[in-house]
């Protein structure tokens, strides 16, 4: 979780806020100040992960929040969707697969914003000595995966595009911890899997056999709670909250290297795996407002998934979309 940890940072990030405040307040009306003076008494609550955009916020240039914020940290974007169904949180990225369970379960959030990214860092590894050449060679392998992810999607379409199923294969789901230590045990014969673990596989010889640039859409999102989508203070707290982490992204992309360092600092790993990903990505990361490409995106993923039997029902994903921030990203 992002916190002050001593009384002068927090009596600095308060000088900070004040200022921040003064500035809007200059020349406004009586009814706009008193709005700003509500707003900076607002608390946003944000779900993200370590290493996660609010790291950058100082380096973007964009640390000077006009209300408070309570930022949590979580392992994965379910996580944090269960958060927000629970009402303890107001904003949080994942991929475009944990809103489809939320759908399927009339959770109170929406999708608000499409974080276009990576799928190049989304791969099936096998280990450096193996025999497989192709996903056609996975019938009665075992193949680990991350259960109800975009690990778990592309696995089922890399199956389906060589004319298998999971009845066809050994799955092995585990978190992506656990997928190191059996992937380096030879417990499993293949792995579909994401993000640094990723890099550190490679490091000790693993190759890549597939990576996801075809199967996935490269839409990931950003969600809010219907509860504070309602609220006039939160709503504008997340639409100036969404800008600020596009000029995150927008710093990353420009500063890769310092984005690296940094990033290896965070993760106790060296800055190379953070510039491999720079150098091996498929597209930079952009926030974009939502659009009806985006919608169809997830509507396919949650139809592949409800086939699969993944989901009690099929979900319809467009009531999950909300349209109403993209004046903040235009």
């Amino acid at each position: 979780m992002d916190s002050m940890t001593s009384k002068g940072g927090a009596r600095r990030q308060f000088l900070r806020n004040g200022a921040a405040m003064a500035v809007l307040l200059a020349g406004w009306s009586n009814a706009t100040r008193a709005t700003a003076a509500q707003l900076r008494d607002t608390t946003l609550r944000v779900g993200t992960y370590k290493g996660g955009d609010s790291y950058y916020f100082n380096e973007a240039g964009v640390a000077d929040i006009p209300y408070k914020t309570a930022v949590a940290e979580f392992s994965g974007g379910n996580l944090i969707v269960e958060a927000m169904s629970s009402g303890s949180l107001d904003f949080g990225g994942m991929s475009e697969i944990p809103p489809i369970f939320a759908a399927a379960s009339a959770a109170p959030l929406k999708v608000i914003a499409v974080l276009r990214g990576d799928v190049n860092n989304q791969v099936v590894l096998v280990p450096k000595n193996s025999t497989i050449t192709d996903p056609a060679q996975f019938k009665g392998k075992r193949i680990g995966y991350v259960r109800s992810t975009t690990s778990h999607y592309f696995l089922i379409q890399l199956l389906k595009e060589n004319g298998l199923t999971f009845k066809d294969i050994q799955p092995v789901a585990l978190p992506p911890q656990d997928g190191l230590a059996a992937f380096k045990s030879g417990q499993v014969d293949a792995w579909v899997i994401y993000g640094l673990v990723v890099e550190f596989a490679k490091s000790q010889g693993a190759r890549v056999l597939r990576t996801a640039k075809g199967y996935l859409s490269g839409n990931y999102v950003i969600s809010a709670s219907t509860q504070a989508i309602a609220d006039p203070l939160k709503h504008q707290a997340v639409g100036d909250y969404l800008q600020r982490v596009s000029k995150v992204y927008d710093w990353m992309n420009n500063n890769p290297e310092k984005w690296a360092a940094k990033s290896g600092q965070i993760a106790g790993v060296p800055a190379q795996f953070f510039l491999n990903q720079v150098k091996n990505r498929s597209e930079p990361y952009k926030l974009i407002p939502v659009d009806d490409a985006a919608i169809k995106s997830q509507q396919k993923v949650a139809d592949v998934f409800a086939d699969a039997g993944l989901l009690g029902r099929r979900v319809d994903v467009r009531p999950i979309w909300d349209h109403s921030f993209a004046k903040y990203l235009t």
